[in-house]
């Protein structure tokens, strides 16, 4: 696609998630945004549709994406399914507050452009169907951060925003996300049709998403067996990246699990800090249902919500079963895999966990940042102990960090490792910046007084998370006293 070429009004969308029977999906116009204006965009994203993002600053892409005009081949959707929602059943859900223009071509397949924020929709539930400014912001920046850290995400192409007023806790002023992937179908869009007994629109669903994103799976025995073990093992799989990274997603209710295996639908959102196995980053979870901890058998849990949907394309429960059994093995083998790496190790042995295990609990006991903490380690001189002062500090207890620091060198000296090569080895996995709560609060409140410029500088840091950028170096410190009293829910 020629990005300097192409208008906004003559963008080249297909749409096939349209082509579904009517009952998958209600036509709809976004509703106008008025006086939008250009906040930010990511050049990465608009790369990956052929779109010059210079360009999307411009007055008709601008109404594009704010929902004020649509393209001439676009067929506005907003999509209809259910879902459990902090493990009750919540019924009937849907895009309460997004609407799919269509998808692009691209030479690794179709990707799909969504906005969120434009305005109510017969799924809205009472809402009004608007995002503001402060979540949108949050939104845009996880996304592209996650896409930076190898993470499967959803990506995030612009944010365009409008002066008017927004009531959640306080008036707000609105904006639109528009976001990509190649689907947005979600767990909870099976569960739909298997709750509503309409086993023929869960076999279309399901016929959609093998035939348009695992072609491959037609050529098993049972496709339907095949689609939920590869989605049992996709989500493991991400899930052991997000705990690799001390990621909270904060809202892992079966509506916000991608059927692809991608992150999905950021809101409360956290990256850990001071290393708390029990951390709640949403404050709305009162039980603790998606701390950090609890994470990886939450996404178990949901596989199993899955297949309880897909049961009657399966046919036999015991198949099932053997689709949802490659979780835990995905996971453990994953996790385990990602923490060698984040140690700089090099092979696997029968005492890796011990060493993970007894690893976490020094940074529980200690409350060690947990970024900071993997980033130094990789500084870590097999033969000077005596250099371990910057690692040493990170712990009040200081004997127990050497006798663990001990037990680790050994294991490098085992392994011969040499330093310098395992540093650049560690530093390729152990990012230096993340999205701290805090980043995100002085970008936001720099953007609610029209300054977005800090928007766009930590984009461009977070889109680079593994380089030293010294000249951005504050943008790893730990976070200020004053961060502890922010707060991110389900309205985030």
């Amino acid at each position: 696609m020629n990005g300097i070429a192409i208008s906004a009004t003559t963008l080249p969308l297909d749409n096939a998630f349209a082509a579904l029977p009517p009952a998958f999906y209600t036509h709809l116009m976004p509703t106008p945004l008025p006086a939008a204006y250009f906040v930010a965009a990511s050049a990465q994203a608009a790369s990956l549709v052929g779109l010059d993002c210079a360009r999307l600053a411009e007055p008709d892409f601008v109404a594009l994406l704010s929902g004020n005009v649509v393209a001439e081949r676009s067929r506005p959707l907003s999509a209809v399914y259910s879902g459990h929602q902090f493990g009750v059943w919540a019924g009937q859900l849907g895009d309460g507050r997004a609407i799919l223009l269509g998808d692009l071509a691209t030479a690794d397949g179709p990707l799909e452009l969504q906005l969120k924020g434009a305005g109510a929709t017969p799924y809205s539930r009472m809402g009004d169907g608007r995002a503001v400014l402060r979540s949108s912001i949050r939104e845009f920046l996880c996304s592209e951060a996650m896409a930076a850290l190898g993470i499967p995400t959803s990506r995030a192409l612009s944010i365009m925003g409008s002066q008017q007023g927004i009531m959640r806790e306080t008036v707000e002023t609105a904006a639109v996300v528009t976001r990509m992937a190649p689907s947005f179908v979600r767990f909870g869009s099976f569960e739909h049709w298997f709750y509503r007994k309409k086993p023929e629109e869960l076999k279309i669903l399901a016929d959609y998403v093998i035939d348009g994103f695992y072609p491959h799976l037609r050529a098993a025995a049972n496709p339907y067996q095949a689609l939920l073990h590869e989605v049992c093992v996709r989500t493991a799989h991400m899930i052991a990246q997000w705990q690799a990274v001390g990621f909270m997603h904060g809202v892992m209710n079966t509506d916000n699990m991608s059927i692809l295996g991608l992150t999905l639908d950021y809101g409360p959102f956290g990256f850990m800090e001071a290393f708390d196995a029990q951390h709640i980053c949403n404050h709305t979870d009162q039980q603790g249902r998606y701390s950090y901890a609890n994470q990886p058998q939450v996404g178990h849990w949901n596989c199993h919500a899955l297949g309880q949907a897909l049961l009657p394309l399966i046919g036999e429960v015991a198949e099932a079963q053997a689709a949802l059994d490659a979780y835990q093995p995905a996971f453990a083998d994953k996790m385990n895999g990602l923490l060698r790496a984040k140690l700089g190790l090099q092979a696997q042995q029968d005492d890796d966990t011990t060493l993970f295990d007894s690893m976490f609990a020094l940074m529980q006991a200690n409350s060690v940042d947990f970024t900071h903490f993997f980033r130094t380690l990789a500084t870590l001189q097999v033969a000077a102990p005596e250099h371990d002062t910057p690692l040493r500090d990170m712990f009040i207890d200081r004997p127990g960090f050497d006798a663990w620091a001990a037990t680790y060198r050994a294991r490098l000296l085992q392994e011969g490792s040499v330093d310098a090569q395992r540093q650049v080895a560690m530093h390729q996995v152990n990012p230096k910046y993340v999205l701290r709560n805090y980043l995100a609060q002085v970008a936001i409140e720099k953007a609610q007084q029209q300054d977005y410029t800090e928007v766009t500088t930590l984009l461009e840091i977070l889109q680079k998370p593994f380089d030293e950028q010294p000249e951005h170096h504050h943008y790893a410190a730990l976070p200020p006293d004053w961060a502890s009293h922010l707060e991110v829910s389900c309205s985030s």
